[in-house]
């Protein structure tokens, strides 16, 4: 094939359809907390529709569950561990210096 023919021809790559994050027998509900734990991020956030590849209707329904957990106390408003390590190294740091 000469090359003036090769520029018209489509590039063969696979496409692979990927599967919706809830599926048709998923409950919604804020006492479903694995279904829940995948739409926060690891700072406690709410992911974005884009991110969640949702409907408009799932992501309303995921955020009102997200929010009833977090006020039951299910679900924590933030997600702080990175600042209590730093507190607990710091007063570590601070106890071990006093003692000296």
């Amino acid at each position: 094939m000469d090359k003036s023919n090769r520029l018209f021809l489509k590039s063969k790559r696979s496409f692979r359809r990927r599967l919706p994050p809830i599926q048709s027998g998923d409950r919604i509900d804020y006492k479903n907390m694995s279904l829940i734990s995948r739409f926060i991020s690891e700072q406690g956030k709410i992911l974005s529709r884009r991110v969640n590849r949702l409907t408009l209707k799932q992501q309303r329904l995921i955020t009102i569950a997200i929010k009833q957990a977090r006020i039951l106390s299910l679900l924590p408003f933030l997600n702080n561990e990175k600042q209590f390590q730093k507190n607990d190294l710091t007063t570590r740091t601070i106890t071990s210096l006093k003692k000296k």
